[in-house]
């Protein structure tokens, strides 16, 4: 009798943009998605790696041919709106400039529609990153 080895596993990967997590900041990362089947028309996966049973599938000849697809029916927020092929490089950190920072602590105000919670998490943020600026530099902020 013998053992056949176990199919290697594949991967499709996308992107989940950087987002607030509570009161932290997540940055943005590659996310990687584990692939269930192949036919010559598509490519199989599994959008995320917790155990949803939801299966999504990309056109495998313009996903091979062009190394990337974006999924017509996904949502903006979803990190498999652009399925790519092979895992993308992402530039350096991109972590928000204090202007934006800035930006989302004034949205986040209750005067404009924001909750007392959401202001404070958002200054902590601000006031955080702002921390990490030499003095000198501060006042050209």
């Amino acid at each position: 009798m013998t053992e056949q080895a176990p199919a290697p596993v594949e991967y499709l990967y996308g992107i989940e943009a950087g987002h607030d997590e509570g009161n932290e900041w997540v940055p943005t990362r590659v996310v990687r998605f584990r692939v269930t089947k192949k036919t010559p028309r598509r490519i199989y996966y599994l959008p995320r790696e917790w155990g949803q049973p939801e299966q999504r599938f990309v056109d495998r000849i313009a996903l091979e041919r062009d190394g990337e697809v974006v999924r017509k029916s996904a949502g903006w927020w979803e990190p498999d709106l652009r399925v790519y092929l092979n895992e993308p490089v992402l530039e350096e950190d991109q972590r928000p400039s204090l202007d934006e920072l800035k930006a989302a602590m004034a949205a986040a105000h209750p005067d404009r529609g924001g909750t007392d919670e959401g202001f404070i998490a958002a200054r902590r943020r601000y006031e955080r990153a702002r921390a990490t600026i030499p003095r000198a530099e501060r006042n050209l902020v």
